[in-house]
């Protein structure tokens, strides 16, 4: 019987804990390396699961198989906080709004028009109304951290390990990458497994490979958690909201969050502002805190999932790490084990930036 290959996942955050955990269902020896369970960019973000936002096709239907395997996922391990709740839009021009609509439907996206007074019936909290939006029933959200820790708990529980250490650079045997150095001493592996987001970067320039990286800043304001004001996701203009599972209204400018400026507090409640003016007894709510995350995003916006030309090291950094978890868990598990590339991965290679 051949060996169990030991992979290392180097971070913690929704994508590297849904590879953690399907490497480790599919028989893998499993330990991951971070600072912190759930990482950094995960709990500060909208967490929004969708096929929307004008990608192109190929895009759009990547996206939206990761929809169908967060269900899988869901299956496969109850207790995931998962809402699928749908989302309504109404955050662009009338003539762009309707070109979006009439795409993604021919792709086979749910779209339904709404006028004001279905918007009022889905919406009854919201006091500002346009005269239509689009409703896309099938989208929904995760509470992302303790999705990450979810995943990572069920993976511990299987075997795999958890070592709370920051990871300083790799250690190679021959050509290859054979493991890492991190604070809590050398961990060799089979194959490492880079998904850090923005701290990628330096890890990898650290072995010559370049990451075409940007990382905006994005503020989120959460209130206190609050009785039941939305029903599901809900994009207006210059502001997109929704309400966690422990009542919390979380907000920002759009889902990416709202550039923090000089002064993050003012821009906070500010933001916080819009929310309370947004809602019938919006006064009532109150701000607990704000986050300022830094979105991994690939210079042409797509995620960057593969190997990287450094032999045993395989890279998994993208924006769109919500929506895309389980289906990039589900591939890059399947491919480190088995050393076949898979086609529908091939737009997304680190190759493509020469």
């Amino acid at each position: 019987m051949a060996a169990r290959q030991h992979v290392v996942v180097v971070g913690s955050g929704i994508v590297g804990a849904s590879i953690a955990w399907h490497l480790t269902r599919d028989g893998a020896a499993v330990t991951v390396i971070a600072e912190d369970i759930g990482g950094v960019a995960t709990p500060t973000s909208f967490a929004w699961i969708n096929a929307s936002w004008g990608n192109p096709e190929f895009y759009f239907h990547f996206r939206r198989r990761s929809i169908a395997e967060w269900k899988r996922l869901a299956r496969e391990l109850p207790g995931l906080p998962l809402s699928w709740c749908g989302g309504i839009c109404w955050d662009l021009p009338p003539d762009r709004l309707e070109a979006f609509a009439v795409e993604h439907a021919s792709w086979g996206y749910g779209i339904e028009r709404l006028d004001r007074a279905a918007i009022a019936a889905r919406e009854p909290y919201l006091k500002q109304l346009p005269e239509s939006a689009l409703l896309v029933a099938e989208e929904g959200a995760v509470e992302p951290a303790a999705a990450a820790r979810l995943l990572l708990a069920d993976a511990e529980a299987r075997g795999a390990k958890f070592v709370n250490a920051a990871v300083d650079g790799f250690i190679r045997s021959g050509e290859r990458i054979s493991g890492v150095v991190s604070s809590a001493g050398i961990v060799g592996a089979d194959h490492v497994v880079l998904a850090t987001g923005a701290g990628s970067v330096p890890l990898a320039a650290s072995v010559g490979v370049t990451l075409p990286l940007e990382a905006p800043p994005g503020l989120i304001v959460h209130s206190r958690p609050f009785e039941k004001r939305l029903n599901g996701l809900v994009m207006a203009t210059d502001l997109h909201m929704r309400q966690t599972t422990d009542g919390r209204i979380i907000a920002g400018s759009d889902f990416g969050g709202t550039d923090p400026g000089a002064d993050r507090h003012a821009t906070a409640a500010a933001l916080f502002a819009k929310v309370k003016e947004s809602l019938t007894d919006g006064s009532r709510l109150s701000m607990d805190f704000f986050t300022v995350g830094y979105r991994p995003t690939p210079k042409d916006g797509f995620p960057v999932i593969g190997g990287c030309g450094q032999d045993g090291l395989y890279i998994a950094v993208m924006h769109s790490g919500i929506t895309l978890a389980p289906l990039v868990g589900l591939l890059a598990s399947n491919e480190i084990l088995t050393g076949d590339a898979d086609s529908s991965l091939a737009a997304f290679r680190l190759a493509r930036f020469g």
